[in-house]
């Protein structure tokens, strides 16, 4: 169940998406919360160089692949504008990180896309759990769907 730290730290996920839209990327955004309830990495989507791997959910594993413990990345939370692509997925899983929260879902960006006419992602719209069985996930929260549809409208392709 969403309590307002959630729906706190989905809102800096989408205002980091809105960044990235700025920025020339495509519009997501996410948050690293600590056991304890501190964002501890937050990071945008920077595919917009070239690199299409630059998704911030992989940036948040490699982050705390390097600076937290087992046992830590269990306890942390991952928050995202948009649920985990398939390679996202598989990294979280890998390095054995806790629950993710995402504020919309791979089946909205899809269907999103599609309506927008922009060019699909080129990868299938898997399920986090399709990709990670025992991941812990909420999502999506439908507080913030209008809003990053936006994005998606703004944002370059």
């Amino acid at each position: 169940m969403m309590n307002d730290n959630d729906l706190r730290y989905l809102r800096r996920c989408v205002d980091l998406a809105s960044e990235a839209v700025e920025a020339g990327d495509q519009p997501f955004g996410s948050v690293l919360v600590s056991g304890d309830g501190t964002i501890v990495f937050e990071d945008r989507n920077r595919t917009g160089g070239g690199d299409p791997t630059r998704h911030p959910e992989f940036a948040i594993v490699r982050w705390a692949a390097e600076n937290l413990s087992a046992q830590e990345r269990r306890a942390a939370v991952v928050y995202t504008s948009g649920e985990h692509c398939a390679m996202c997925a598989a990294a979280h899983g890998l390095a054995g990180m806790g629950k993710i929260v995402y504020a919309t879902s791979s089946i909205q960006l899809d269907e999103w896309l599609r309506d927008l006419g922009k060019p699909q992602l080129g990868i299938a719209p898997l399920r986090i759990t399709d990709v990670v069985p025992g991941a812990i996930v909420e999502g999506p929260v439908m507080t913030f769907a209008d809003e990053i549809r936006a994005l998606h409208a703004r944002a370059r392709t």
